[in-house]
């Protein structure tokens, strides 16, 4: 996953804030100390004359000050001697770093360090629209029970919870193959028999590794996009960042498809951001309650030849788990 410069400034800023923070807590420690030691201020000027003449023998005659560093060592345990004795930790003058490993900046040796790796991901999950609910909606939580194992269906040739094993096969080689291939996925079926709870799933465990991931209902979708197109009050600027995100995330999600008002505008706007994530490698997944009859008859030709042609589709069995669940705390 590439952040966009925008992301990457907005990340790194923090990285900026947390340095000058440290700054400001040295300046002030030392300021301290120094009412409390003069003497410091003259050890420490003492380790800058012995640093500047090494370097100046380095470099006019080749020669290296001898045992430099073990002067600077004796000098630095002097110092920490007397910041003990009055009353100072030995480390008291050190920087504060809230991450020692690559003292806030973000990177060890050219590489992302592990803190800003959590940042990232962190970022990504506040970008979306998925941060609380994915607590509660991932596959810790996602329980089989909740699919019937007592009848077959017709449509499927097999239980529900058969077919939800199926399914969850199939999803999480969704999953692990992300970085490798570029898959799309139809989630179908009843109100109430987990599509969006299976999303949420997917959802978590790519944020998890870094990768964008955009959650729409599809309503959401369509009124963005008509913003895009209609709303003079947004800049262009505002407009296009917004709709990139959309079609340039790693995975969009368009949940409830068909709780739209559908029409010419938002049937090619739904054409537009199928075909464009498709061309662009972009993987993309829907959930719908409509039959696969309903799509076919409420989106044109080309909309449903796409979907048909270039995604993985599940149709999802069962009985209303909101409902049982309801019933279960009743």
């Amino acid at each position: 996953m590439i952040l966009t410069n925008s992301q990457y400034e907005q990340l790194m800023s923090k990285y900026y804030d947390k340095q000058l923070k440290t700054k400001h807590i040295s300046e002030e420690r030392y300021q301290e100390v120094l009412s409390a030691i003069p003497a410091i201020r003259d050890l420490d000027e003492n380790i800058r004359q012995m640093s500047l003449s090494h370097a100046k023998a380095s470099l006019t005659h080749g020669k290296q000050t001898e045992n430099l560093q073990e002067k600077i060592n004796a000098i630095t345990q002097e110092k920490e001697q007397l910041l003990t004795t009055h009353g100072f930790p030995a480390d008291y003058l050190k920087p504060v770093y809230d991450c020692p490993d690559c003292k806030d900046t973000g990177y060890i040796n050219g590489r992302k360090c592990h803190c800003f790796e959590k940042e990232i991901v962190n970022f990504l999950y506040s970008q979306s629209n998925l941060q609380e609910v994915l607590e509660r909606e991932n596959f810790s939580h996602f329980h089989l029970d909740f699919y019937p194992d007592d009848y077959t269906e017709e449509a499927t040739g097999q239980t529900p919870r058969d077919n939800m094993r199926n399914i969850l096969v199939t999803v999480k080689n969704f999953i692990k193959n992300f970085d490798n291939t570029c898959e799309n996925l139809l989630l179908y079926g009843n109100t109430g028999v987990g599509k969006t709870f299976l999303t949420n799933c997917i959802a978590k465990e790519l944020l998890d590794c870094s990768h964008t991931v955009v959650y729409l209902t599809s309503l959401k979708l369509f009124d963005i996009l008509e913003s895009y197109k209609f709303d003079r009050d947004l800049s262009q600027i505002e407009k296009n960042a917004t709709v990139s995100y959309i079609l340039d995330s790693d995975l969009l999600i368009i949940d409830d498809l068909g709780t739209e008002l559908n029409n010419s505008f938002t049937s090619s706007q739904l054409y537009h951001c199928i075909d464009t994530r498709l061309n662009n490698n972009r993987s993309t997944i829907i959930s719908t309650n409509f039959s696969f009859d309903d799509l076919r008859e409420q989106y044109s030709e080309r909309i449903f030849s796409r979907i048909t042609s270039n995604y993985i589709l599940l149709k999802i069995t069962g009985d209303d788990i909101r409902l049982k669940k309801a019933i279960m705390q009743h």
